[in-house]
Formats: structure tokens, C-alpha cells, sequence
């Protein structure tokens, strides 16, 4: 199948020179490219959304300040309360 594809100049320039080193067209680069893509996105887990694409992530410092202001916010709430 053929498609049209708009590449900014810079990065096909790359694309090609790249191709030339490895000795493949620019076509058969990025049929190679596409496929390795797609491969990987299918052997990858599921993406995760939300607070969990970025649980483990984030900054100590960022954590203890959500720390912080969580307990901030629970130290008002009445255990009693909750029965």
C-alpha cells in the first residue's frame, strides 16, 4: 500500500542518512521502523492512565508534599466519626 507521509526536512534528513549507514533504503528503514514500533507497543503492558502512568515517578520532595497535605487534611477527620 502507498501513502503520503509529511516529514519535517531536518528529521528526513536524518532518517536518510541513517538509512545509508545501515545500507537500507529510506522506505525499507521505515517499514522496519514502524514494526519494531508496533511490536513494542504490543509486548508492553497496557498503558496505564491517570495517577498510575506516573506512580513511581514523581519527585520525593513532590511525594512528601502530598504527604503532607494529606495529613494535613485526615488530621481534622474524626475517627469516632466513621462508625
Amino acid at each position: 500500500m502507498k501513502t503520503t507521509v509529511e516529514i519535517p526536512d531536518a528529521l528526513y534528513r536524518r532518517l536518510k542518512a541513517r538509512a545509508a549507514i545501515q545500507g537500507k533504503s529510506v522506505k525499507d528503514y521505515l517499514v522496519e521502523a514502524v514494526r519494531d514500533k508496533l511490536a513494542a507497543t504490543a509486548a508492553s503492558p497496557k498503558q496505564k492512565t491517570g495517577w498510575r502512568a506516573v506512580y513511581g515517578a514523581a519527585r520525593p520532595e513532590d511525594v512528601a508534599e502530598l504527604q503532607r497535605i494529606i495529613d494535613q487534611e485526615f488530621s481534622g477527620v474524626d475517627p469516632e466519626g466513621w462508625d
